[in-house]
């Protein structure tokens, strides 16, 4: 293994790091965030915390040296770029109103979920659900009277041109980190198309108007998760192929909730595709060891020419009464 994915996925980090929180600096300063100021920075403190103990027991009892210990802060500071995001995230999407706990509630979920929910990929512990979704699926779940963010903050301040030319730049941006450093486009492009076409099943089959169906699409928040949360490199599959899978998948999952008249459809779909990804990843390896018990279970087949042994008169007898 060559070491450019690992440079991709760090210049990703970097790239999401900071666009991140530049967005959360201009929401509260400027854009029209409605949370506490608070809430990113005991969003991040938690953060920061959580990951850096619960990767010093997994250390321990790995017997390997902690992945924050280096030589220099650098080493630090790129351990913590993906507590950074996810932080920032949660703290972003959910509002809980003047209650913290909820908060600290979705950011050690989200980070315990990538200790807990582990499945070996090539010999290698991945965990499979997306750290910040996980969080906030499990926070909605958790405090019924919490909920997202109005997503008319992100924008509430930026009429009469701005509010169009935020969303613009964020599609641009997050088009060209998905295409050069994640290479996530294929499974971005699968999600808007599926999107789109369970929106139109839905006006065929039940009469709801199509475009109200891709509403969401034009809000911010949407633009959010599909840029910067549905295309996590860390939790998606590699190969085109099973991206376009995976992306349509949540967005089918998405229909079928949404029918089904269930709220926050967006997280929820997406923890639901993430939990049958998981687990296919831990049966696999199970179902091809058992097929290969079964192949080397059945009996050799002779490729050369048989040689029909001589039968005595005593075998004979007895093959003539089976076979009559």
């Amino acid at each position: 293994m060559t070491g450019q994915p690992m440079d991709n996925r760090l210049a990703a980090l970097w790239r999401f790091a900071t666009a991140i929180t530049v967005f959360n600096l201009l929401g509260h300063t400027f854009f029209g965030f409605e949370q506490a100021w608070a809430t990113p920075f005991v969003a991040l403190a938690t953060s920061y915390a959580t990951e850096l103990l619960l990767e010093w027991v997994d250390s321990r009892v790995r017997g390997r040296q902690p992945r924050f210990l280096g030589v220099g802060a650098k080493r630090l500071i790129e351990f913590l770029l993906p507590a950074h995001i996810t932080a920032l995230a949660i703290a972003m999407l959910l509002y809980s109103n003047a209650q913290l706990m909820p908060i600290v509630f979705a950011t050690v979920a989200a980070i315990s979920s990538k200790y807990v929910f582990r499945v070996a990929v090539h010999g290698r512990l991945r965990h499979f659900f997306n750290p910040s979704n996980f969080g906030i699926t499990a926070t909605l779940l958790t405090f019924h009277w919490v909920g997202i963010a109005p997503p008319y903050m992100f924008t509430e301040n930026l009429h009469p041109y701005g509010d169009w030319i935020l969303p613009l730049f964020f599609v641009c941006l997050g088009s060209f980190l998905n295409t050069v450093f994640t290479k996530r486009i294929p499974l971005v492009l699968a999600w808007l198309g599926t999107f789109a076409l369970q929106g139109l099943l839905r006006n065929l089959v039940t009469g709801v108007p199509f475009p109200s169906t891709l509403l969401p699409m034009s809000g911010m928040a949407f633009l959010l998760f599909t840029f910067y949360m549905i295309s996590d490199p860390s939790t998606t599959p590699v190969s085109v192929r099973r991206q376009v899978l995976f992306g349509s998948s949540v967005a089918v999952t998405y229909g079928l909730l949404l029918v089904l008249h269930v709220v926050f459809t967006l997280f929820f779909s997406l923890s639901i595709v993430c939990a049958v990804r998981g687990l296919a990843l831990y049966l696999a390896p199970r179902f091809a060891r058992a097929r290969q018990g079964t192949k080397s279970a059945m009996p050799a087949i002779p490729s050369g020419p048989v040689t029909v042994p001589t039968v005595t008169a005593p075998a004979a007898a007895f093959s003539e009464g089976v076979e009559s």
